[in-house]
């Protein structure tokens, strides 16, 4: 877990909109944590959106790593 994103629930709490402002920026999350152990994270809603996007591709295509990878074989062999 990376400290500068790591906040307790209570401290989280305190911050709340200076959070919801900082997940905006791409990449940028916390990760909430309960004695010390971790909970929950945030992250924007754009970001979850799109995570969960690529997981349902996932599951709809379990095979799609090596499809790419065939793909990429293939391309390159010309």
């Amino acid at each position: 877990m990376d400290a500068k994103t790591t906040l307790s629930i209570s401290d989280a709490r305190k911050n709340i909109f200076k959070i919801s402002d900082d997940v905006k920026k791409t990449g940028r999350h916390y990760t909430l944590t309960e004695n010390g152990q971790p909970k929950a994270v945030i992250m924007s809603a754009l970001e979850f959106e799109s995570w969960a996007e690529t997981l349902e591709i996932m599951r709809e295509v379990p095979s799609l790593n090596k499809d790419i990878a065939e793909t990429k074989h293939a391309f390159k062999k010309g």
